[in-house]
């Protein structure tokens, strides 16, 4: 006799709904979401305060003549860099990783294992000792470089090539070697066989390897702070620090919402792409199996 009655027979039934584990599920996306509508919410505030509710307004976006974003100059400036860094991040990573996502899967014979793990070292490394060992390099050792918008691309670069790497040769791994053979048994030679087959097949990968990118980008605090010069490289998770300093208005909530939306459109654009690549190329699944690079 099971003296907990029917809890006890309903925890110990291993076919029950797995009601904990939603509500736990539910709980945490409560705890992650929350706050961020919250901040949102206060982007439309109609007064000054942060965390007093006085209105609905868009006064923090456009409306206010000098305190908006449209109208605060060191607003556009902040948005500008964050966008224009995580864009050239993403044009220069995609070539240099994708080179090295390839040369990395043939190489065959010495130092081959030292330079894989060497690839590891930028997302296992703690980001401050990361930011500064950069800082240290362009201040001491590549002074030509000075302090600002391209020593942060440089810093953003190093930082995001790894994972560029690491999910393109992820792509190439399940590929294997049989594809690209098979070309070159037809006649094609080693950079047609590269270029006609094994391209393609590993843009999903190149495409959610940059979303990584572009969002790890955009949202970069740390290596931005160490390498920037002035305020003229201010980024947005600067200029959101930086608020906290001094005077505090929504119009920060309103900068910090047009960057989510940004990166949101990035995904939303990324997706849409995969999924007129799929169409186009005939294949099935789904978006998200691209992004996870699990689909062959």
């Amino acid at each position: 006799m099971n003296i907990l009655g029917p809890i006890g027979r309903w925890w110990s039934n291993p076919w029950r709904k797995p009601r904990v584990l939603a509500a736990v599920t539910w709980l945490y996306l409560a705890w992650a979401i929350v706050p961020v509508i919250v901040a949102i919410q206060f982007s439309f505030n109609k007064g000054r305060s942060r965390s007093t509710w006085q209105g609905f307004s868009t006064r923090w976006y456009w409306g206010d003549p000098n305190r908006s974003v449209w109208h605060d100059a060191t607003l556009h400036n902040a948005l500008g860099n964050s966008i224009k860094l995580a864009l050239l991040t993403m044009a220069i990573c995609a070539p240099l990783g994708v080179a090295m996502a390839i040369g990395l899967t043939r190489w065959r014979g010495y130092g081959q294992k030292p330079a894989n793990m060497l690839m590891l070292v930028p997302l296992v490394t703690p980001e401050i000792v990361f930011a500064s060992a950069l800082y240290l390099c362009f201040t001491t050792m590549f002074t030509a470089i000075q302090l600002g918008s391209t020593a942060q691309l440089l810093g953003h670069v190093t930082l995001s090539l790894s994972t560029v790497v690491i999910v393109v040769r992820g792509r190439l791994l399940t590929l294997g070697r049989d594809f690209e053979d098979a070309a070159q048994d037809l006649g094609a030679t080693p950079m047609q066989a590269l270029r006609t087959i094994i391209m393609p097949l590993l843009s999903p990968a190149i495409f959610a390897s940059l979303m990584v990118v572009f969002a790890t980008s955009i949202d970069d605090f740390v290596v931005s702070q160490f390498l920037s010069a002035d305020a003229s490289s201010e980024t947005v998770p600067m200029k959101i620090y930086n608020s906290f300093r001094g005077t505090q208005t929504p119009a920060v909530n309103a900068l910090a919402t047009i960057m989510l939306a940004v990166t949101l459109l990035a995904i939303l654009f990324a997706m849409a792409g995969l999924k007129l690549w799929r169409r186009h190329n005939g294949t099935t699944g789904s978006v998200v199996e691209d992004f996870a690079g699990l689909d062959v």
